[in-house]
């Protein structure tokens, strides 16, 4: 009979199918998802074959036969390949999978042919829609809408809610998951008394204390921060410190004042974009400059630019979408309709922001130290940029009308020092050649003639616009003489230089000053670059004289290499309008403001940190397609796009059309991601519990109706508030369920995804922190400010090249909550990498909970733990002189709950014994206590901190 139970499971399988039709993402999707696209799918089309579109599976392959005929399996090339017994055309292939589909997939597959191959967009793909409310049987049951939802699965697989959980499981649930610390004593006792009178009234009071508290900001900035990769640091090989603590708080800040989603969103991804920005939301948009900055000598500047930019890419798509956005850099997306090119026109979005991979982290904003004045700054700051650009725009205006242009033709030219060449081409193009040291000058002479402006153009070193992307190029001093013959010179003075544009960390007029900036494109040439240099006076030459010209270099790309011109051509004219522009009041009186408003804006108190900053238009960066993600394999130029697939038809511009897409009705995903991220923060895991990934290589979710629901409700309903939303799941009958497991749950649902018990989660890294400070009596309760050093063990930071040192904290800093200790990507807080932390290098979606020895050897030795021991015993001691009341003291600070005389008995045996052994070891017991009564009561803190009930919640 054996033999016949495949024929009778297809059979079944062909039954239920007909009853219920076949439905392409239930039925069809996974099983091509998990068989065929890796070869038939966006990274190859393995015999001009792919899965990912409907138009390509009702087309022919590279035999030319049709692979699927909608009504028609006998006649589709793909039910034929996937029966067939020759293991030449058999597929999926042996030699990739041995063993062929199942019987089940085969007739899923054959009946979906048959019934007309009908397609469907991935579910997460496709717009949410409000769904009906569930019918179910105990209508009592509860508390909030999304409990219909929870229930009426539970019921579909005959099981019932737990009992609700007792006062103190909740409270103590609840205060972790809202604020990151559990009650205090008083806290409870509070919530016991008014819950005695009503109960619901007293949960409701509870969570409406913890939602106002400022403890909710700071414990939930810690996920936002994992998704922001902040850092206290530039990380890679040096990683030195970066001054950027102000944007972690501002994310504090704007939980705490319940910022709707949509505004947090466009603050961060385009603050700098706003029309009428608030006085803070330049400082959001630090969001995406917490990428990592290359310092090391000689690593390539552009080549660090571009990776910043695909990681803002790549972590605008996980954090906003749970879409793995990444692989498409280098190719189609292999499982999803996401073309290669998408991937550079969302690029495109990001490719124009001001920073370039500098060591000082440019361009920055000023963090005023008295909030008052950060108004002021952002005022300055505009106006400063406004006024430059007053002063350029009339200039270039000018001197594009100047139509008298004669391009020099040099009969000397010369590199000082000797190791470099000038070669002049017939169309006057000078092109350098050898290798220029950083303070190379060129040198070169002509006839003299009378000038009233100097125009030099800059060329990138290639003519295809597609290789345009070389080492930068930057005039650091020009300077131009009438020479002698007897050597004597006569120095042009200049006044100002004018730009076709104005981008980059250097102003034009820095090129007459000598220093290391200037004119030019830095730190790599993107396309060619025009600069007028308007002297105070027309300049005529003597008989007999020549005109020399001297470039100066003094920029350095990549810490070390010169940005010497590659190409260039100098012309004259004897157009004078530029000199007299300069020379007028109206000019003059620009300089001034400006003058004045630097002044101003240095006069302000603050901290400055690294922020985006948008290039102009006539800056913009061409953005090209990477040829299998090669940044040095340039395709074809592209413009910014969001991918058809996602709502993004018609979505272009710049980071603020973007960041608003994002957040639109047209994107189907932003609610969803931010509704299962919230979901699984509160219950543990999430509805889909690949947080990071909804698309067809994810988790399916395991409540799909009720995922809509959640991401309308929050988007629709609470526009995007995040407190009543998470209000509502803290107070729902899902949520207050005992978290108690029975031995028919934990076989039916080990994991608890079906809800049918409360969530039982451990503590996160900042968490257990928290709880063993304020548990201790030590927490310090101060908000924001720069990042703290709490004790660490020695040897952690050897940091390479610099002397920076772990300065221990002190007094009150030492005892602050851990979003606010120093985060060291290359060498991070021991205690929280430990707990899962991130090391942040990139965004991390989701933390993956383990279970180490390690984290035991944490809380029992490391110092701070150690410190955190000595406060709650101090506490215990304070509660009376009987050991008994002081151990029940600290066992209720921990649980709430009031210990078991069985429970007391083990941990006064435990006091006893360790007792005992510090008598006979006074040294090991001082290093705990001032005697061994109090060094053993140390270790009975120190162990109750270290158990099951302190460290889950």
């Amino acid at each position: 009979m054996a033999h016949l139970l495949p024929t009778f499971l297809t059979l079944v399988t062909a039954a239920s199918l007909s009853a219920q039709g076949v439905d392409f993402n239930r039925d069809v999707r996974p099983i091509l998802t998990k068989n065929c696209t890796t070869c038939h799918g966006g990274v190859k089309m393995a015999g001009e074959v792919s899965f990912l579109y409907r138009e390509d599976v009702l087309g022919k392959g590279e035999s030319g036969k049709p692979v699927v005929v909608p009504g028609d399996p006998a006649a589709s090339e793909m039910i034929r390949r996937i029966l067939t017994d020759d293991p030449d055309d058999r597929m999926p292939p042996p030699d990739h999978h041995p063993k062929p589909l199942s019987d089940a997939d085969v007739e899923t597959l054959t009946e979906w042919v048959r019934e007309g191959a009908k397609w469907g967009e991935h579910w997460a793909f496709q717009a949410p829609v409000m769904p009906e409310m569930p019918d179910i049987a105990d209508s009592d049951w509860p508390e909030q809408e999304l409990d219909r939802f929870i229930l009426a699965k539970l019921e579909a697989e005959n099981l019932k809610p737990s009992p609700e959980a007792d006062g103190a499981e909740w409270l103590r649930r609840a205060s972790l998951d809202l604020t990151g610390l559990p009650p205090t004593l008083e806290e409870f006792e509070a919530f016991r008394k008014a819950a005695a009178q009503n109960p619901e009234d007293a949960m409701e009071q509870a969570v409406d204390r913890l939602l106002a508290s400022p403890a909710y900001g700071e414990h939930w900035a810690a996920m936002w921060l994992d998704l922001a990769r902040y850092s206290d640091t530039f990380g890679f090989e040096k990683d030195p410190h970066r001054e950027i603590w102000p944007y972690r708080d501002w994310v504090i800040d704007a939980f705490n004042a319940d910022m709707p989603f949509d505004q947090f969103t466009i603050k961060q991804l385009a603050g700098d974009l706003i029309e009428d920005p608030e006085p803070r939301d330049l400082i959001a948009s630090a969001f995406h400059r917490n990428t990592q900055n290359n310092t090391e000598g000689g690593t390539d500047d552009e080549e660090y630019r571009t990776a910043a930019v695909i990681d803002r890419v790549n972590t605008t798509w996980t954090a906003w979408n749970a879409t793995t956005m990444g692989c498409v850099q280098c190719h189609a997306h292999p499982y999803d309709p996401i073309p290669h090119e998408d991937y550079y026109r969302f690029l495109a979005f990001f490719n124009n922001t001001e920073d370039i991979d500098r060591n000082d982290d440019w361009p920055k904003t000023k963090v005023a130290h008295n909030p008052s004045q950060q108004a002021d700054v952002v005022r300055l700051e505009k106006q400063i940029r406004q006024r430059n650009e007053d002063l350029n725009r009339p200039l270039r205006e000018a001197a594009l009308e100047v139509d008298d242009w004669q391009t020099l033709s040099f009969d000397k030219t010369v590199v000082e020092p000797d190791t470099g060449k000038l070669d002049q081409q017939p169309d006057g193009v000078v092109v350098s050649s050898g290798t220029t040291p950083n303070r190379g000058v060129f040198v070169l002479e002509t006839e003299a003639r009378p000038l009233s402006l100097i125009r030099v153009e800059i060329f990138p070193e290639q003519d295809d616009p597609a290789e345009w992307s070389g080492k930068g190029a930057v005039i650091s001093g020009f300077e131009a003489a009438y020479v002698s013959p007897t050597g004597g010179k006569r120095p042009i003075k200049f006044e100002e230089v004018a730009a076709d544009f104005l981008a980059g960390p250097y102003l034009p007029g820095e090129a007459l000053k000598g220093g290391g900036g200037g004119f030019g494109e830095y730190p790599a040439v993107h396309q060619p670059r025009t600069a007028w240099f308007i002297p105070g006076e027309s300049a005529t030459p003597q008989a007999g004289e020549r005109l020399e010209i001297r470039v100066r270099h003094g920029a350095t790309c990549n810490e070390s290499q010169s940005c010497i011109l590659p190409r260039f051509k100098i012309a004259t004219s004897g157009d004078d309008r530029l000199v007299r522009h300069v020379g007028s009041p109206a000019h003059q009186a620009v300089r001034d403001e400006l003058a004045g408003l630097e002044k101003e804006y240095r006069g302000i108190g603050g901290t400055m940190i690294p922020v985006m900053l948008e290039r102009s238009e006539a800056a913009k960066r061409p953005t090209r397609l990477f040829i299998r993600g090669n940044r040095m394999t340039r395709g074809d130029e592209v413009e910014p796009g969001v991918p058809s697939v996602f709502g993004g038809e018609g979505i272009t511009g710049d980071r603020l059309d973007m960041a608003r897409w994002l957040v639109g009705e047209k994107n189907p995903l932003a609610a969803r991601t931010l509704a299962n991220r919230l979901w699984a923060q509160v219950f543990g895991t999430g509805i889909v519990e690949t947080q990071e990934d909804f698309g067809s290589s994810g988790s399916v979710p395991t409540h799909p109706e009720l995922l809509d629901f959640l991401a309308l409700r929050l988007r629709d309903h609470h526009k995007w508030h995040l407190k009543p939303f998470l209000r509502e799941m803290v107070l729902s009958a899902t949520y207050r369920q005992s978290n108690r497991a029975t031995p028919e749950l934990l076989e039916k649902d080990p994991r608890n995804r079906l809800l049918a018990r409360g969530p039982r989660q451990r503590l996160t890294a900042e968490m257990v922190r928290d709880q063993a400070l304020l548990v201790s009596g030590l927490l310090e309760r101060k908000l924001g400010g720069k990042p703290v050093f709490p004790p660490q063990p020695e040897g952690v930071w050897n940091s390479v090249y610099s002397g920076a040192k772990w300065k221990t904290s002190t007094g009150p800093d030492r005892y602050r909550r851990g979003i606010y200790t120093y985060h060291k990507r290359t060498a991070g807080y021991p205690a929280f990498l430990t707990f899962d932390a991130s090391p942040r290098d990139v965004c991390l979606p989701r933390r993956l909970t383990t279970n180490t020895p390690l984290q035991a050897l944490v809380t029992l030795n490391d110092p701070a733990h150690i410190e955190f021991a000595q406060g709650l015993a101090e506490r215990m001691g304070g509660a009376g002189s009987d050991l008994r009341i002081q151990l029940a003291h600290g066992y209720r600070l921990i649980t709430l709950r009031d210990a078991t005389p069985e429970e007391l008995d083990i941990l006064a045996t435990l006091h006893a014994e360790t007792k005992a052994e510090y008598e006979k070891a006074p040294d090991e017991s001082a290093k705990l206590g001032s005697n061994p009564n109090e060094a053993a009561l140390v270790l009975v803190a120190n162990t109750l901190l270290n158990s099951d009930l302190a460290l889950n919640r």
